[in-house]
């Protein structure tokens, strides 16, 4: 139920309004000057303010820009016994929805009130989505309690709140552009784009278009300037992923707008001026590539003014439940099936795991696992062949006496491999293990493998 004031000094017109609105179901209030309507805005739920221009205390026009500076989301209906082009320009800049005449305009009182109604919905669905969003791209959407983590996020909290460069280094699949969004989200420029760019997934001659654009005529098909990254992130972050794998002049024209916040366009003579956040990121180990001639030396001291090393998950396993809890619930949501849980076997082989793709191959897996389960609970049959390997050979090699799940793992993994390398022929695959036909077929069944 939408919440309307009435702000009118005539109390014959406050009631008959308040009379008709209600009857459309709609919760009423009323006010007989400014001061008590905006006492009323500071301690009621509003919605929408239906107020006459001409008041003892003040103009409503004017009160319009009030209303909205300091109740954004409110609606507001101007009413006025003699109205003017000017005043109702005036009203529709200070951010009123409409702006009627009394009497004359009368009739459209309720269609227009449902329609600033209709408004005042889709803000509300508008702002609890942008709040989805800050909370998904914030520090709150990583996910994890061990130390190694929180150290991390403690470093990138205190830099969030300067402008200074950030290289954030660590193995694939770590989360370098979560913390990147992170940053730029907790930062004064969070208003403005934020754009990534993986500099591994282009050649040079595209890389340098996609950062600095180009002017028509530049090259064959350029037939209209292009703006680059760096001029669309304006007064934004630029996130460079992958950035030890960028080509030395690249690095050159990257070292100019970090030095002046200029660069040319692909095609072009004069500079273009960008004010850009820069947080750069990478896999590899930039003083050796410095070392080999493949990164600029200068270019490293200018990005490397504050770094973050992120974690690997072999070294924060204590995370593992929760981010694979977060990944499970994620996708049995898309899947349908929100009754789905992890054995305490299959989290066990997620806690041992090695993960050498860190957090993306866990997402995958957990992925995998989903589409894959046919029971509530998700059983390490769903895992992929090498983990339960490694799993096997590990409780194998600790000899320690391996469990029937072990033993049947390794049995599938074995007719798996086999049925694979005959390409689906029975009869030589039951051979290759010295077994018979009939039990092979009743293995296959038992383990469900095609």
């Amino acid at each position: 139920m939408n919440r309307i004031l009435i702000i009118d000094d005539e109390e014959k017109i406050r009631t008959l309004l308040s009379r008709i609105i209600a009857l459309e179901g709609f919760e009423v209030s009323e006010a007989a000057n400014l001061k008590a309507g905006l006492k009323k805005l500071e301690t009621t739920e509003t919605d929408i303010v239906i107020c006459d221009v001409k008041l003892p205390d003040g103009n409503g026009v004017d009160f319009s820009k009030t209303i909205k500076d300091r109740f954004p989301h409110i609606e507001i209906i101007l009413l006025t016994a003699f109205g003017t082009i000017a005043d109702a320009v005036t009203a529709i800049k200070n951010g009123a929805f409409d702006y009627l005449t009394k009497g004359d305009d009368n009739m459209k009182i309720l269609p227009l009130l449902y329609k600033a109604a209709e408004k005042v919905t889709l803000n509300r669905r508008v702002l609890q989505l942008e709040k989805q969003l800050n909370r998904k791209q914030s520090f709150d959407s990583i996910i994890g309690k061990s130390t190694a983590l929180q150290i991390a996020i403690s470093a990138a909290k205190k830099v969030a709140q300067t402008d200074a460069t950030v290289l954030l280094t660590g193995e694939t699949g770590t989360g370098k552009e979560v913390f990147a969004q992170a940053i730029h989200h907790s930062g004064a420029r969070n208003k403005e784009n934020f754009i990534a760019v993986n500099c591994s997934a282009f050649g040079k001659d595209l890389l340098e278009n996609e950062l600095f654009g180009h002017r028509a005529g530049a090259f064959t098909g350029a037939m209209k300037d292009s703006k680059g990254i760096f001029e669309e992130a304006n007064r934004g972050t630029v996130f460079l992923d992958e950035i030890g794998e960028m080509p030395l002049d690249l690095q050159a024209k990257l070292l100019r707008v970090l030095e002046s916040g200029e660069f040319i366009k692909v095609g072009d003579s004069k500079t273009t001026k960008t004010d850009v956040r820069i947080i750069a990121a990478t896999n590899r180990d930039l003083s050796k590539e410095i070392a080999q001639g493949n990164f600029r030396e200068d270019l490293f001291y200018r990005i490397n003014i504050f770094t973050i090393q992120l974690p690997s998950l072999r070294e924060r396993k204590e995370d593992v439940p929760l981010l694979a809890d977060f990944f499970l619930k994620k996708f049995s949501a898309k899947s349908g099936n929100h009754q789905l849980s992890f054995s305490p076997e299959y989290l066990k082989i997620l806690s041992n795991h090695q993960w050498k793709g860190n957090i993306r191959e866990l997402r995958n897996i957990v992925e995998r696992s989903v589409i894959l389960s046919e029971t509530s609970e998700i059983l390490p049959e769903s895992l992929p062949a090498e983990i339960l390997a490694e799993a096997f050979s590990e409780t194998a090699a600790q000899g320690k006496m391996l469990s029937a799940f072990s033993l049947a793992s390794a049995e599938k993994m074995q007719i798996q491999k086999i049925i694979n390398h005959t390409k689906g022929n029975k009869a030589e695959a039951a051979r290759l293990l010295e077994i018979g036909i009939a039990t092979l077929y009743r293995k296959l069944e038992e383990y469900r493998i095609q």
